[in-house]
């Protein structure tokens, strides 16, 4: 074990790492690494490595092991251009290798329950809906990480949200079982400028023994890095407004101020 590599962290904070040394192996160095790629270069993903990284996933952590998710993966060109459209018309969904849709998944144990004559009045309540969403993040997170340690790019798409009851139509997904979010796979294109995108410094999100709200000039510092990373990508925006507007109103949740809704009609009420 050596200490962490200064290039890895000015990049994921946008300043020097600590005077201290800290620890250093190739999963943290990996982690590190992490950007969302949403450009992709030729090249299929064969059913070993998706069947690898599935693996991964379902090595995570879950709930009571209900592991109450699934995946669902698309590669069929038309059923993809059609989640594309329902998934903000993104074209990267298309390109990509493969797009694997993770479900907050109560569908199954219901049916399980069903056969034995038993009820499934619990999945009602909005502590299930929370478990299927939080199991299908962990797993969702493992996937991209075996796919990243294989050479892979990936990108989560929220967006998947949008249109989750459409999305949920196209999947054939039955009552219960809900569109989380998607992650498209596939070799990310060499000539792809994106880079790893900085963080809110750890004086911001790790509280020592009690909570505490950050200072304007943590703020400022790390706005100031994140306004110099999209410089480099040609983008002139930061991030203080981009938080402040996501906050805002209704407006900024571009349609998915009906999820209640959404989740009610899907066979999760939520209660």
């Amino acid at each position: 074990m050596t200490t962490t590599d200064d290039d890895g962290w000015l990049r994921r904070y946008g300043s020097a790492a600590p005077a201290r040394p800290l620890p250093r192996n190739e999963v943290l160095e990996l982690l590190y690494r992490h950007r969302s790629v949403r450009r992709f270069g030729p090249g299929e993903v064969d059913d070993a490595t998706v069947t690898a990284i599935v693996a991964a996933a379902q090595s995570a952590s879950t709930s009571s092991n209900l592991q109450a998710w699934s995946v669902v993966e698309v590669r069929d060109p038309a059923r993809l251009d059609t989640l594309a459209h329902l998934a903000g018309d993104q074209d990267f969904i298309r390109r990509g290798a493969v797009f694997l849709v993770f479900v907050a998944d109560w569908a199954r144990a219901s049916e399980l329950a069903r056969r034995v004559g038993e009820p499934a009045e619990a999945v009602d309540y909005i502590e299930s809906t929370i478990v299927g969403f939080v199991d299908a993040a962990l797993a969702a997170q493992n996937a991209v990480i075996a796919a990243e340690s294989l050479g892979l790019g990936a990108v989560y798409v929220g967006s998947v949200r949008n249109n989750p009851e459409q999305i949920a139509d196209v999947l054939e997904l039955p009552p219960g079982a809900f569109p989380a979010f998607g992650v498209v796979i596939g070799h990310p294109d060499p000539d792809d400028p994106a880079g790893v995108k900085p963080r809110l410094p750890q004086t911001v999100v790790r509280h020592r023994e009690r909570y505490r709200l950050p200072e304007a000039d943590e703020i400022a510092v790390y706005d100031a890095a994140v306004t110099a990373y999209y410089a480099t990508q040609g983008e002139p925006r930061g991030w203080l407004r981009a938080a402040i507007a996501r906050v805002r109103d209704a407006a900024s949740l571009h349609g998915r101020h009906t999820m209640r809704a959404s989740l009610e009609r899907r066979g999760l009420p939520s209660r």
